[in-house]
């Protein structure tokens, strides 16, 4: 895909004052945010599933879970895990700023390799992954076991910069994309795409 091309792709849906300034705040904190292009599949997703019960690994300052927010139905509830505090405020401001109900939103602050195992298997629509890199295959196992039949799991950054399609690139972060890129292909439970937007959405239907 030329620059052009890319760019009239990121920026088809336009982004609202709310989430150019959640945008803003991640920067600032250094959890850089999902993409426009990946938000508005986030939140085609959520609404195409009709998704009541969402999971998010890695809250950041709320970019992803907005669009989440806005596919899925008025009585759905997003819950979100993040370790760090700071980002989790910062969440709860782009949250109000919205006009979201607290009564939607579940904020877990720990890591995600400790929460995840505490919540009920098969219970979720939809799990949104982007969080440390080098856990991916390991939020692959329980995200699966938490989606209902239908069910659909995404993980953000599986291009990583370009460097996964580069067999000189054998960092943690690096290796760690393409080990749950092929294992994501090569679980029968999975339907899989890659999308091409932004910096790589692996998009996977649980059909078992």
């Amino acid at each position: 895909m030329d620059a052009p091309t890319r760019e009239y792709v990121e920026r088809y849906l336009p982004e609202d004052a709310v989430i150019t300034a959640a945008r803003a705040r991640g920067v600032e904190l250094g959890c850089v945010p999902i993409g426009s292009g990946g938000g508005a599949a986030l939140r085609f997703l959520a609404a195409a599933l009709q998704a009541k019960a969402v999971v998010e690994i890695g809250t950041g300052a709320g970019v992803g879970a907005l669009y989440l927010l806005s596919g899925m139905p008025a009585a759905g509830v997003l819950t979100s895990i993040d370790v760090e505090p700071e980002h989790q405020r910062a969440a709860r401001v782009a949250f109000a700023e919205a006009g979201i109900a607290v009564s939607r939103t579940r904020l877990i602050m720990g890591q995600a390799l400790e929460v995840l195992p505490r919540l009920t298997d098969g219970a979720y629509d939809l799990v949104f992954v982007d969080a440390a890199k080098a856990e991916y295959p390991k939020y692959l196992a329980e995200g699966v076991r938490l989606l209902r039949p239908g069910g659909v799991i995404a993980f953000d950054n599986v291009l990583w910069h370009g460097r996964v399609v580069d067999p000189a690139h054998r960092d943690p972060d690096t290796t760690a994309m393409r080990d749950v890129a092929r294992a994501v292909r090569e679980d029968d439970r999975l339907v899989p795409v890659i999308l091409p937007l932004g910096d790589g959405l692996l998009v996977a239907a649980k059909v078992a």
